[in-house]
């Protein structure tokens, strides 16, 4: 058992996981597994090597610990309890029992109707050699010493226990495995753990002193939280080297002369609906760039002329035009051209674009022209 168990545990080294740092940290950690005890071989009084209990049935181990991690050595104290039952045992002495007409003893020989419960409750200091990468899958080895209360209830045929005492003794245990971490702080182990009480002694119910030793193997998975290593500082970075001395530049050279401003005096032309002197969102794009150009302009005069296409009567169409000459010279001087440099004048139905006979509509002649500059205008 104790080489398939350690070869098991070995074997998990082909694994990897992604590890953090565990040096000088405290850490804290439960395990528990499946165990085999080795037969119990119990000098009876005088007579050697008299009784063995055959513990032929799997038992379990669980424990707890907590310990420091100083790199590549750990020391922990630890806790741990086991419990295996058997169902033979051979006798070559005879046995005490205790029956319903009063005691008696069982002759020597070999019994198979047989209860048998024996437990350890130990407490142990363990010092323990992490190899491998630390910043991954490790291994372990090391061992222990303490004291173990080992507890041992022996039935006969079903009826009477010849055998229910414990002893509290020198203990010592060997353990072997690897463990992983699985996040930041906790890690995965997998260890294995011979455990050896030598020197147990009980009496049975005849007053006859039982003389043995209590030896388990015992393949556990553990986890481990680790408290974590304070952070070292940073250092701080090395000072950047000096920059290398450059000779002067020459003198920039001398920035180029400003562009002569040039006027774009226009025309700007702008359209109306029919019979309407309302600015169009069409119409307040063309002023805009228009007003935007007069900046060129040195503040010089602006004539505004109104029209209107054929379709009313002469008399109207001069109060139209005159009215969309106005609406223009309101908007441009909403936008900061100064109203003493504007003039607005409505010109009717003349100069059309598109000439027409009367009464016909016609988008072209329906408009405002506006023009800067000396000369300007009609």
């Amino acid at each position: 058992m104790r080489k398939l168990a350690v070869t098991l545990a070995l074997a998990t080294t082909a694994l990897s996981t992604p590890a953090f740092a565990r040096d000088d940290a405290w850490y804290v950690g439960v395990e528990g597994g499946a165990m085999l005890v080795e037969d119990i071989h119990f000098d009876v009084g005088a007579s050697q090597d008299a009784v063995t209990q055959n513990n032929n049935h799997a038992g379990w181990d669980v424990g707890g610990n907590i310990g420091y991690d100083f790199g590549p050595f750990r020391a922990e104290a630890e806790v741990s309890y086991r419990r295996v039952s058997g169902s033979e045992i051979r006798s070559s002495v005879g046995l005490p029992i205790n029956l319903t007409t009063g005691a008696a003893t069982l002759p020597a020989g070999s019994y198979s109707q047989v209860g048998s419960k024996t437990s350890a409750l130990s407490f142990m200091v363990n010092g323990l050699l992490d190899f491998g990468d630390d910043n991954g899958l490790q291994g372990f080895v090391g061992g222990g010493a303490g004291v173990s209360r080992v507890k041992n209830d022996l039935f006969l045929r079903g009826v009477s226990s010849t055998l229910d005492d414990s002893d509290t003794v020198f203990a010592w245990q060997a353990l072997a495995g690897v463990r992983a971490p699985i996040n930041k702080n906790v890690d995965v182990s997998l260890k294995y753990r011979f455990f050896n009480a030598p020197d147990v002694k009980l009496v049975d119910i005849g007053g006859n002193q039982w003389k043995g030793r209590f030896r388990s193997h015992s393949l556990l998975v553990g986890l481990t939280y680790n408290f974590g290593a304070p952070e070292e500082p940073v250092a701080p970075p090395p000072p950047p080297p000096p920059p290398p001395v450059a000779e002067p530049a020459p003198p920039p050279p001398p920035p180029p002369a400003p562009e002569a401003k040039v006027c774009t005096p226009g025309p700007y032309i702008v359209f109306f609906d029919w019979n309407k002197s309302d600015i169009t969102p069409e119409a307040a794009s063309i002023l805009d760039n228009a007003i935007s150009n007069y900046a060129d302009c040195s503040n010089t005069k602006v004539v505004i002329a109104g029209y209107t296409d054929r379709s009313g009567s002469a008399s109207y169409n001069v109060g139209l035009s005159q009215r969309r000459a106005d609406t223009v010279r309101s908007y441009m001087g909403g936008k900061g051209i100064p109203d003493a440099a504007m003039s607005a004048q409505g010109f009717g139905e003349s100069n059309p674009r598109v000439p027409t006979a009367d009464g016909v509509r016609e988008l072209q002649n329906r408009r405002v022209e506006i023009t800067y500059g000396p000369g300007s205008g009609m």
